[in-house]
């Protein structure tokens, strides 16, 4: 059954250097430090996700991390992550066949690291980006 089972014969055990730093991940999320980063990263996210609503960007509402920005055309998906990445900013677009067509989105994925100066950069890039296509 090992050797044959579809659900088992392309999964690899994790190394132990994963495991440690999962474990090590864990240890800090529960930890004072781990909740400071935790509320910190809400707040952001919650600051990107209003920054891209005032400069009238649709997004999908939530507070994950992840902040979905709809664009709704493969085409100008593409222009936008490729605009992005020219600007210094790591963006990922989601287009058909991926998704259905009138559903491409570009994600972006806020971290504890990004401060409010790396925020408030990408939103301006987005800024110029939506000026110019006016």
């Amino acid at each position: 059954m090992r050797e044959t089972s579809p659900f088992y014969i392309y999964t690899n055990p994790i190394t132990v250097s994963e495991a440690s730093a999962a474990l090590k991940a864990l240890e800090i999320l529960d930890s004072d430090k781990g909740r400071k980063m935790l509320k910190y990263l809400r707040e952001m996210t919650a600051y990107f996700r209003q920054g891209l609503v005032d400069l009238g960007y649709e997004v999908v509402k939530g507070e994950h991390p992840i902040v979905p920005l709809m664009i709704r055309d493969t085409n100008k998906t593409v222009e936008l992550v490729r605009y992005l990445k020219d600007n210094g900013i790591l963006s990922t677009g989601i287009y058909y066949p991926v998704v259905p067509k009138g559903d491409e989105e570009i994600r972006f994925q806020i971290c504890a690291e990004h401060t409010k100066y790396d925020i408030d950069y990408a939103l301006k890039v987005l800024k110029y980006y939506k000026e110019a296509r006016l």
